[in-house]
């Protein structure tokens, strides 16, 4: 991978800090800082992000071969001689306001056709455009021989916030003037893709996914990858006659197989999302990873921390990406809870609490049968317990749970199930499950130091005509509907948070950027093998009637 050569230079401090936290994230996407020596650049791109002036600028244009980032306000406050613009062939204005700017591609630029998905003709992976929080600096005009590769309006008039002079090997990225903008996925992306553009390097390949196992997950998992520029269905297998015909015909360009060692086998899939059930797991996960495939798995991870290991372990022998599916992570009322802890709205949490479930029969199929899904814990448990850990990223020093079985004896999951996680700092948290709930707890209870969060449930439905003009309600189960967010503050008011719905198909978006451009994902392994630590734990703890257990 190519190298970069930082200098940043700036009076923001915080400003200075996310381009610090840019520069470490694509040294981990394989874009290493390469450094110094004697005051010469050894890197393959020299990146300037400075707001004050630089007096060795000329300098910096000596080596046109290697290719100049100037990044954020560098153009607009750093150079009082008009030397670098004059080197990126563009005669600049003024600095508008930081505003909400859509950014997007400019037409026919190598970056539309990088954000193209050739697959399905005029699908971006980012859409029409992307939003940034960020200042615009007005361009007055470009020089013939500049290349605009990203726009953004103001007005009624296009500004090019992203330009590329071969002949003089200048790449400019007028976005970044804001600490915002600079730590924003979509901007990294984004830059990611002009230094490609710049350096010759050619797109990276889609990746060809395959879909192992076609149950109720199958249309969602179809759905985001023929949708998500950087990913192509190329293949469907599932032992079931019915849903692998309706997984072909959801993707019909897709192959099929009935066989999962034939999808094992297939030289045409680079990666496999295994949606069997979970303790069929790591035993995919293995033969998949063996035969060079990346997977990613449903959750939860595995039953047990020893099969979790295995699998790390044979991905990092192999280089391979290996992650867990943990959807809830991008849940609009978790997002917004997690949003409001980060920003400091009630101080520090020290005791969070979550629950789901009602009052109803268990499901009848192998989520309800412990041998398979691992149990009630691991059901739910993989999803609010990466919700709760993800939260709170402190140790966990030890886990204490407890299982009643009183009304449901024709399934095997614990009727009602409750576990205690104490973190090395003193926190609490508690997930309780429960089929056997006629009155709900609140799906959110968070106490800090200056405040509190609490998500009450929303019973929603869905109101239609049956065939023959009949009313019809069909009511929404409390989970299938994102939380109402209250915040307490100490004096007694309580503000409703807003809970936006956050992009389409996050995770698939983050899995195709992880594959093609080396960005790391909100979601990894090692955190849902920590998950996994914590229900293996539950499970041994209910299992001993609630003696303390410390995870593996």
């Amino acid at each position: 991978m190519p190298t970069i050569s930082w200098r940043v230079d700036l009076g923001d401090p915080r400003l200075a800090q996310a381009v610090a936290a840019l520069a470490a994230d694509l040294a981990e996407a394989g874009w290493a800082d390469a450094g110094w020596h004697g005051g010469e650049p050894l890197g393959d791109v020299v990146a300037l992000w400075a707001d004050r002036p630089q007096a060795d600028a000329h300098h910096l244009l000596a080596r046109p071969a290697r290719p100049l980032l100037l990044g954020g306000p560098t153009l607009a406050l750093a150079d009082s001689d008009g030397v670098l613009a004059e080197a990126a062939g563009l005669l600049v204005g003024r600095l508008t306001p930081a505003h909400d700017v859509r950014v997007r591609a400019a037409p026919g630029s190598a970056l539309a056709v990088r954000l193209l998905d050739h697959t399905h003709a005029g699908t971006a992976h980012l859409g029409d455009h992307t939003h940034l929080h960020d200042r615009v600096l007005l361009v007055d005009k470009l020089s013939d021989d500049v290349e605009p590769l990203l726009l953004a309006h103001v007005g009624l008039q296009a500004q090019p916030v992203a330009t590329w002079r071969a002949s003089t090997g200048v790449l400019t990225w007028t976005l970044g003037g804001t600490d915002r903008s600079v730590a924003s996925r979509a901007s990294r992306r984004l830059l990611l893709l002009a230094l490609q553009h710049a350096l010759g390097l050619p797109p990276a390949r889609p990746a060809r996914v395959g879909l192992l196992g076609y149950g109720a997950i199958g249309h969602e998992h179809s759905r985001a990858v023929q949708s998500v520029n950087g990913l192509e269905l190329r293949a469907v297998c599932d032992t079931d006659p019915d849903r692998l015909a309706a997984g072909t015909a959801y993707a019909p360009g897709a192959r099929g197989h009935a066989r999962a060692q034939d999808l094992v086998d297939d030289e045409d899939v680079d990666l496999v999302v295994v949606s069997t059930p979970p303790a069929s797991h790591a035993s995919w996960a293995l033969q998949l990873l063996a035969a060079g495939k990346h997977v990613v798995v449903e959750k939860p991870f595995a039953i047990t921390t020893t099969e979790a290991d295995e699998v790390l372990a044979l991905a990092d022998e192999k280089g391979l990406l290996v992650c867990v599916y943990q959807n809830r992570r991008f849940d609009p009322d978790y997002l917004a809870l997690r949003r409001a802890i980060g920003a400091g709205r009630i101080g520090t949490p020290f005791q969070v609490e979550a629950f789901i479930g009602g009052y109803a029969h268990p499901c009848n199929l192998w989520h309800s049968d412990e041998a398979v899904s691992g149990g009630a814990f691991y059901d739910w448990g993989a999803h609010v317990l990466d919700q709760v850990l993800d939260l709170v990223p402190t140790p966990v020093a030890h886990v204490t749970a407890t299982t009643h079985k009183r009304r449901w004896h024709d399934v095997t999951n614990a009727d009602h199930s409750r576990v205690s996680l104490r973190f090395s700092d003193g926190a609490e948290a508690e997930f309780v499950y429960s089929d056997l709930a006629a009155a709900l707890k609140p799906r959110w209870y968070v106490l800090g130091t200056d405040g509190a969060i609490v998500g009450q449930w929303r019973i929603e439905k869905v109101v239609s005509r049956n065939d023959i003009g009949v009313l019809s309600e069909d009511v929404l189960a409390p989970a299938d509907s994102p939380a109402l967010l209250q915040l307490h503050s100490p004096d007694g008011s309580v503000t409703q948070l807003a809970t936006p719905s956050g992009p389409l198909y996050p995770f698939h978006s983050e899995l195709a950027d992880r594959l093609q451009l080396g960005l790391a994902m909100t979601v990894t392994a090692a955190q849902s093998r920590r998950v996994l630590a914590v229900l293996e734990a539950a499970r041994d703890s209910a299992a001993r009637g609630g003696l303390v257990v410390v995870p593996r």
